[in-house]
């Protein structure tokens, strides 16, 4: 038990620090809702998939929201620690079921999450402004989804032969 708790923290702690990079790697910014498009949700998405839905939780969450604070976009990071954390969670939850299609399901109706949950907040803040950012966040949606479910599967398949 003490060893898997282990290896949870160390998978959760370096997926989060890769969804940090890959989220600020990469930021266009949004003005209308001081916000900014990312890749971040590719390993968002993959955390989920390749480890289920606390690593995907954790790394979605934390990681996501850290590049929010370490990028000057610190008024996000609360937001976006719920909505990507609930993405990664529900991306995992039904990936590890295993097969394509699962995943496929999973990586699409956690964009769907990221999407209406940015777009949720978005709205409250900004009002019509929320619209500027959608098609930047189906991008990201669309992105994550399009990595994860095609790469996940082949990078899980190789981690369970090593």
């Amino acid at each position: 038990m003490r060893a898997r708790r282990a290896v949870l923290v160390a998978e959760s702690s370096v997926m989060a620090a890769l969804t940090a990079v890959a989220t600020m790697i990469v930021q266009i910014p949004v003005p209308e809702t001081r916000g900014y498009i990312n890749l971040g949700d590719t390993m968002v998405m993959l955390s989920g998939v390749l480890f289920g839905p606390l690593v995907g939780a954790v790394a979605g969450g934390v990681g996501s929201a850290l590049a929010d604070v370490l990028s000057g976009y610190s008024w996000w990071a609360p937001f976006t620690l719920v909505i990507k954390g609930l993405e990664g969670f529900v991306v995992g939850l039904i990936a590890q079921k295993g097969g394509r299609l699962r995943t496929l399901a999973g990586c699409a109706l956690g964009g769907a999450i990221m999407v209406l949950g940015y777009f949720a907040v978005e709205y409250v803040l900004y009002g019509a402004g929320a619209f500027a950012e959608l098609p930047g966040n189906v991008f990201q949606a669309l992105a994550g989804i399009a990595v994860a479910s095609t790469v996940g599967p082949a990078v899980k398949r190789a981690l369970k032969g090593a």
